[in-house]
C-alpha cells in the first residue's frame, strides 16, 4: 500500500500541488475509478472543492470512495491500515446514519490550529487544551469517539484538566457530546458545520433535477457543469457521494457516461 509522507515535507507539498493543479481541470468521468483507496484519497483531496467562506481542510466520504473503488472490502480494509499506521482519521457525521468524512491527520491538525488562530486576542484562558489535545489524543485515540473519562485522562498528560477546558473543545467544535450517552462525544471536523448543510442539500437538489427528467437521467458531461443553489460543494463531490451510496447509478453510453436515479 502507498505510503503518505508527513505534511511538513517539501515533497508532499510539492506533490499535493501537482495533484491539485491537474486534478480540478480533469472531467469526472475521466477519473471516477481507482485501483485502490490510496490513489483516490489523494485525487479527491486535490478536487476538494475551494471555498473560502467558512473554508475547512479537505475531506472525503466514505461513499464516495465506495464510488470510486469498486470492491468496498477493499476500502475499509485499506483505510483501517492507513487509520492505524496514523495517516488519516474518520469521523462520524450527522448527515446520514451510515456517513463518515475522512481527513487526512496532518489536515485535522491544521484545521485545529485555525481554530486556535481564530481565539488569538479573545480572552479564553482555557485554550491551552488544543495543545494537549493536539499532542496526547490523535496518537492513542483512533477511534472517531472517546469517553469523558479517558479523555481527561490524555489531556492531563498536558496539565491540569477542567470542565471549562471540555466545554472549549465543544464550543469550538472539535468533540460532540453523543445524545445517548452524554458521557461519549464524538471528535468532529471544526468549522464543517456550512458543509454539512450543503451535503445534504446537494443531494437534494441533484435528486431532484434528475427526477424532474422523463427518463430521470442526464449526461455526465452536461451534469458536471451544472451550478448548485444550495450547497457550496461541487457537483463533482456530491456525485461520487450519490453514486457510492447507491442514489444514483452509471451507464456507458457511445456519447459518454450517463447518471441515472437508482430504483427504489
Amino acid at each position: 500500500m502507498e505510503k503518505f509522507p508527513e505534511s511538513s515535507s517539501k515533497g508532499t507539498k510539492r506533490r499535493r500541488d501537482e495533484d491539485s493543479d491537474a486534478g480540478n481541470t480533469s472531467s469526472l468521468e475521466d477519473d471516477l475509478t481507482f485501483t485502490d483507496t490510496s490513489v483516490a484519497l489523494r485525487i479527491m483531496r486535490a478536487q476538494f472543492p475551494h471555498i473560502q467562506k467558512g473554508s475547512v481542510e479537505p475531506f472525503i466520504l466514505k461513499s464516495q470512495l465506495y464510488s470510486s473503488v469498486k470492491d468496498r472490502t477493499q476500502v475499509d480494509r485499506e483505510l483501517e491500515s492507513l487509520r492505524r499506521d496514523k495517516v488519516l482519521r474518520l469521523f462520524k457525521l450527522n448527515t446520514g446514519q451510515d456517513d463518515h468524512a475522512v481527513m487526512f491527520l496532518d489536515d485535522y491538525l491544521n484545521q485545529i490550529d485555525r481554530v486556535v488562530k481564530r481565539m488569538e486576542g479573545k480572552k479564553v484562558e482555557e485554550y491551552e487544551v488544543f495543545g494537549w489535545l493536539k499532542t496526547h489524543v490523535p496518537d492513542s485515540k483512533l477511534e472517531t469517539s472517546i469517553e469523558h473519562q479517558e479523555l481527561c485522562s490524555l489531556l492531563s498528560l498536558g496539565g491540569k484538566v477542567k470542565d471549562s477546558h471540555i466545554s472549549v473543545l465543544i464550543n469550538a467544535g472539535v468533540l460532540t457530546r453523543q445524545l445517548i450517552d452524554p458521557n461519549m462525544y464524538w471528535f468532529s471536523i471544526p468549522n464543517i458545520g456550512s458543509h454539512l448543510k450543503g451535503i445534504v442539500q446537494g443531494r437534494k437538489e441533484i435528486i431532484s433535477l434528475l427526477s424532474r427528467r422523463r427518463y430521470k437521467e442526464m449526461m455526465l458531461s452536461s451534469l458536471e457543469k451544472k451550478r448548485l443553489r444550495t450547497s457550496p460543494l461541487d457537483v463533482r463531490f456530491h456525485l461520487r457521494d450519490l453514486i457510492g451510496s447507491g442514489h444514483l447509478r452509471t451507464d456507458q453510453a457511445p456519447t459518454g457516461l450517463i447518471i441515472r436515479v437508482s430504483k427504489d
